[in-house]
């Protein structure tokens, strides 16, 4: 599963562009007043304005082997946030992944991860056109069972990782949908962003076929294309 297209709403549009553009570096594919769009590796990463704030928690795949030049390029133009002990990345033993977390020009929390299973190491300098894609994106709810099956019909794609109860992600190590329920679990990692079910749309790649997601008021709809 790979998402081809994130798009996120925002009230704060130009700290955004701000952030990812000046700051970031990712190339402008489009641009209008109320929106922009992204080149993110493999996938397109749009903000539309919107009047309401929307938290919102996603992360960034970059290859296996450049994590710790990944992070001291970010850390000399964003702030990395730091767990503690003078450590920045977090290491996810059941998942074979370790990542770093920042906050984006809205302050959603953002993230760029590894996962040492897909092998899929580039050599040299890390620069921000080495970033694959987006990789996962929060999609909370009070009921990850029904999330889970629904996209399990209407895709094929399977719960991953987690538990049904109180923290479950979905999809695969290219693309997963964390689905935390925010009844129980009321804070993203390693933060104090209080976990909302938040307005997204995106595209999603699996076995060859499109699919159009967009997920509003706690309610998931899914559309092949």
């Amino acid at each position: 599963m790979k998402f081809e297209t994130l798009k996120l709403f925002t009230n704060k549009l130009d700290e955004q562009f701000d952030f990812y553009v000046n700051k970031v570096g990712f190339k402008v594919l489009d641009r209008g007043i109320d929106h922009f769009m992204l080149k993110v590796g493999w996938s397109k990463l749009i903000f539309e304005r919107s009047t309401y704030c929307y938290p919102y928690h996603y992360c960034f795949l970059i290859p296996s082997c450049q994590l710790q030049k990944a992070l001291s390029w970010m850390d000399c133009r964003v702030e990395v946030l730091d767990l503690g002990e003078s450590r920045k990345t977090q290491i996810f033993d059941s998942w074979n992944a370790e990542s770093f977390y920042f906050y984006d020009g809205g302050g959603n929390l953002a993230e760029f991860i590894v996962h040492y299973d897909l092998e899929n190491c580039v050599e040299g300098e890390f620069g921000i056109d080495q970033v694959l894609g987006v990789n996962e994106m929060g999609m909370p709810t009070d009921n990850i069972e029904s999330i889970n099956l629904l996209l399990e019909r209407n895709i094929g794609t399977k719960f991953w990782k987690g538990d049904r109860e109180r923290f479950g992600t979905h999809g695969g190590q290219q693309g997963i949908f964390l689905l935390p329920n925010y009844k129980m679990k009321k804070n993203w990692f390693p933060t104090q962003l209080e976990i909302h079910p938040s307005r997204f749309e995106a595209n999603i790649e699996f076995n060859g076929e499109l699919y159009n997601l967009a997920f509003d008021e706690e309610k998931l709809l899914i559309n092949q294309k």
